[in-house]
């Protein structure tokens, strides 16, 4: 079985920094892709930013400039600097593993977080 767990979030007031950490544990060959989706109150799910397995990464517009994902692939990690964060960028927080995969060539399935909460404040 394979756990995400996620760690960082937190209250800052605007402008402020956070860095949002997931590890991923269990029993894994690959994942294919990892990121970072949000949740605020009466929305829905939105894609903030992803990276793949060779690095390439994926922004939404709201984000670019500001953010920045990484990611270690030898420890299964993924990360998220947010930077000039704004009133707006208040959420849950969760982490995504896309196509984790247990051996080669079986599909892979895909994982999320229990989702951190990250509060920016005016």
């Amino acid at each position: 079985q394979v756990q995400l767990v996620e760690s960082g979030g937190g209250l800052v007031q605007a402008g402020g920094s956070l860095r949002l950490s997931c590890a991923a544990s269990g029993t894994i060959f690959s994942i294919n892709a990892m990121g970072w989706y949000r949740q605020a109150p009466g929305k829905q799910r939105e894609l903030v930013a992803a990276i793949t397995s060779g690095g390439i990464t994926d922004y939404a517009d709201s984000v670019k400039g500001r953010f920045t994902i990484s990611r270690d692939n030898a420890k299964n990690t993924v990360n998220l600097q947010m930077n000039s964060l704004k009133p707006e960028d208040t959420a849950v927080y969760y982490c995504n593993a896309k196509d984790v995969r247990v051996i080669a060539w079986q599909r892979g399935n895909n994982y999320w977080g229990q989702g951190t909460q990250v509060t920016v404040s005016s």
